[in-house]
């Protein structure tokens, strides 16, 4: 508590000095030290010592951090003191103690240099005494001032009581003091309220709305007191009865001890120590592990903590920190393995066939890390597997599709309710070897919010320098995941964030063509659906027109997933007439039998099939799925020169369209078109599946051929589709996916592709079926597509690509 003076009755001049006060408010009659060390505020004291009377104004701040304080940055009421001892600490740094004298009222500054000076109002105390009956109302008042006064009192003894650092002299502070105005403002500068509740106290100049605040303020004191009392009191409660039977436990130990009974806890403990001690751990861990079990044997076996340290050591002694596989490095029969599970995927297999090769000959080779990137279906995740059984390695899996938070790969920190490792650690321990093959199932698919970027945690799971050190949030020591084969998968690279994409090895599988996939649903899907679906090869035969007929007009995909799920609907059906007893003999699954179990057919043959009308072009575009053909369709009419765009493009699309329409103009007579004609039409293109966004600069040939074949009448031959960037010159520029355009142009049974010139490099990438079967042109200007795209009178009698290759170079 601060002192309080009694003699308070000094001159107050109408002009003071006035210096701002941070985080406090003095109250009349209170004492109290203040530490003074902005320039103005050091020379203002400096010159109020040498005055007769060193009074000066107290005004607190509305914001402490305002250095130099205008007139709106001080609340307008405020306290006169007296400055009692100044205190030199360092050169322009003093330490003050002032005496609070009586409120005033802030009338306005008068000067702000070198320090502030303002005109004040002294503010006396006030009783409220109504103007009716006067003798009686001010008695009325008094006994009401005393009975609030009582109150004041009583309740701030009480919260004294419950303040163990507050002396009990105080309680005789408060009752020497009879003035109720002093008596407000002595409680109020001790209370443990808010700067501007405070301050509201300090501008109440009516003594008994002053009481009553207090009165309020007080009682809310003393429940928050008793809430924390109570807290304290069950707290050192729970702890006593923790203490308690701790030392209970302890002597009952030492009566099991000489009795020779088996303690559970002892135990327990024992299991533990053997286990750390045949786990083969790191000096690191097993470092941690003993002193963790050191800490366990001292706690109580029904404390939250026990349970929470006793499952650490159980992670740590279940991790193989040194048990491994042995890798099959016989190459030849790894080789078989993989042909077996997986038709074709040359480029994976040989990746695979020379990582084994090196390890046989530098054993302490670390592992890949590799990306397989592909089209759903086309066999990523299964192709995991193959290898981990080719190589004689456990598999493990996780999915990281919508994983947004950091934890799930670095665990959680043992501070938090129910915390575990990360999902990395998590798949060690299951798999139970140090070296399995490790799939990171959709990384493509990671996202992050504010619990932090996984694919950041990422980097140093899969960075080959960095993961032989890796340290979870919840084990807090280093694992080694080197010999660890880390196989991610994924849709798409584009989403995969850059850092983490270039510590991987990317390995591509594009879409499969039909006869790829009809030797897959031979070898594979068609036995594997006849023993899923409980049926044997003596009462089911799927033919392989059937399985043909199934891929060309029920499947249309780049990977087989669609159509494994037909042939397992087709072998459902035959399944049925077996377990209803309608069929005895073998069925024979022929192309007319499909309408029974599939219904009519989903696609309608090659799209070459289908006539063309003038202004109509096919084009190739690519997608997380796979290559897809695309129509581009236009048409004129009576206009204004005007050019439409519909079909849900995007800007670069657009732009396209802009550039190809831009060229006829400019090359209108080279063309055949009049140059008068672009004034008189507009002009409208359309991209059908208009709620699917589309985008990209490879639709630019496609473009243009569909605009001069409307601006010419001409039809564009129906077996030809193509792909290529245009420039406002004519040049045609490479485009990226020829691979999975051309197989997306071979399913739709294009005969005849048109490809820049720039990306005949990447011919060898089509697979020789696609490749046979359309004959690839390949331009370097549109000047060259009207000889090309318009339909001819008599086709060509050979198939010999219109390119300076020859076929047997495309490969």
């Amino acid at each position: 508590m601060c002192a309080q003076s009694s003699n308070l009755m000094v001159d107050i001049p109408d002009v003071l000095p006035v210096l701002p006060l941070r985080n406090a408010v003095l109250f009349p009659g209170s004492i109290i030290p203040i530490d003074v060390g902005r320039k103005k505020s050091v020379k203002l004291v400096e010159e109020v010592l040498s005055r007769e009377k060193p009074l000066i104004g107290i005004l607190s701040q509305k914001d402490p951090s305002v250095e130099n304080p205008q007139e709106d940055d001080l609340f307008t009421v405020g306290t006169v003191a007296r400055i009692l001892k100044v205190i030199k600490l360092t050169k322009d740094n003093y330490s003050v103690i002032i005496q609070g004298i009586a409120r005033f009222e802030l009338l306005g500054f008068i000067g702000r240099e070198p320090y502030i000076s303002a005109k004040i109002l002294p503010i006396p105390d006030d009783f409220e005494t109504p103007s009716i009956d006067e003798e009686t109302d001010e008695e009325l008042v008094k006994v009401q001032v005393e009975s609030l006064m009582q109150g004041v009192r009583e309740i701030a003894k009480r919260v004294i009581k419950l303040m163990p650092d507050v002396p009990n002299e105080a309680t005789s502070l408060i009752d020497s003091v009879t003035e109720p105005g002093q008596l407000a403002d002595l409680i109020s500068s001790n209370l443990e309220l808010p700067l501007e509740e405070k301050q509201k106290i300090l501008e109440t100049y009516n003594v008994k709305n002053r009481l009553h605040q207090i009165l309020l303020y007080l009682n809310r004191q003393m429940e928050i007191l008793k809430i924390r009392e109570k807290i304290n009191s069950q707290v050192q409660e729970e702890m006593g009865k923790s203490q308690r039977e701790y030392v209970l436990r302890q002597h009952l130990k030492a009566i099991k001890e000489e009795l020779g009974e088996l303690d559970p806890e002892g135990g327990d403990i024992d299991e533990l120590k053997n286990r750390i001690n045949s786990a083969n751990m790191s000096e690191e861990a097993k470092s941690m592990a003993v002193k963790q079990l050191d800490r366990l044997k001292m706690m109580s076996p029904t404390s939250a903590e026990y349970s929470v340290t006793h499952t650490y050591l159980d992670w740590l002694c279940d991790l193989p920190w040194s048990v491994s596989t042995e890798d099959t490095l016989d190459i030849s029969r790894v080789r078989e393995i993989l042909d077996e599970d997986h038709y074709d995927l040359q480029k994976i297999k040989k990746r695979i066939i020379e990582y084994l090769a090196v390890r046989k000959l530098n054993p302490d080779k670390k592992g890949p890390i590799l990306c397989l990137i592909g089209p759903p279906g086309v066999g990523k995740t299964s192709l995991g597997r193959s290898i981990a059984r080719a190589m004689g390695r456990e598999f493990w899996r996780i999915s990281l599709g919508g994983v947004r938070d950091e934890a799930e790969i670095r665990g959680h920190r043992r501070t938090y309710v129910g915390a575990l490792p990360g999902r990395i650690i998590q798949g060690i321990r299951k798999a139970k070897v140090n070296n399995p093959i490790f799939m990171l199932d959709e990384i493509d698919k990671l996202g992050h919010d504010f619990r932090g970027d996984p694919s950041s945690a990422l980097l140093e799971v899969l960075d080959p320098e960095q993961n032989s050190t890796f340290s979870d949030h919840y084990l807090e020591v280093q694992f080694d995941l080197s010999k660890v084969m880390f196989i991610a998968t994924a849709n798409m690279p584009d989403t995969i964030p850059e850092p983490l994409r270039d510590r991987m090895e990317v390995l591509e599988l594009p879409g499969y063509t039909r006869l790829e996939k009809f030797q897959i649903a031979k070898q594979y899907i068609v036995p594997r659906q006849i023993k899923e679906n409980g049926l044997t090869k003596s009462r089911i035969e799927i033919t392989d027109n059937t399985l043909l007929e199934i891929i060309e007009y029920y499947t249309r995909e780049a990977g087989v997933r669609n159509l494994e799920r037909t042939v397992e609907a087709v072998c459902r059906g035959v399944a049925v007439m077996f377990a209803e007893e309608k069929r005895k003999t073998k069925y024979i699954v022929r192309p007319s039998h499909l309408i029974d179990f599939l219904g009519p057919r989903k696609f309608q043959g090659p799209q070459h099939a289908l006539p063309l009308e003038p202004g109509v072009a096919t084009g190739l575009a690519w997608t997380p799925t796979g290559g897809d053909v695309i129509h581009i369709e236009s048409r004129r009419m009576k206009g204004s020169g005007s050019l439409m765009l519909t079909g849900h493009l995007g800007d670069v699309m657009k732009e396209s369209a802009q550039a190809a329409l831009s060229y006829i103009k400019s090359e209108a007579e080279h063309l055949g078109l009049s140059p008068d004609i672009f004034s008189t039409i507009d002009i409208h293109i359309h991209v059908p599946a208009g709620a699917v966004p589309k985008d990209g600069p490879s639709a630019g040939i496609t473009m243009f051929s569909s605009l001069l074949s409307v601006l010419t009448d001409r039809k564009i031959r129906h077996d030809i589709a193509m792909t290529g960037e245009i420039t406002l010159q004519g040049r045609i520029l490479p485009v990226g996916g020829i691979k999975e355009k051309s197989l997306a142009a071979h399913r739709a049974g294009m005969t005849n592709l048109i490809l820049p010139w720039e990306n005949g490099k990447d011919l060898r990438e089509i697979p020789d079926e696609a490749l046979n079967d359309m004959d690839i042109h390949l331009v370097k200007h549109v000047s060259e597509l009207p000889a090309l795209i318009f339909e001819k009178k008599a086709k060509p009698a050979n198939k010999k690509p219109n390119t300076s290759k020859s076929k047997s170079d495309k490969k």
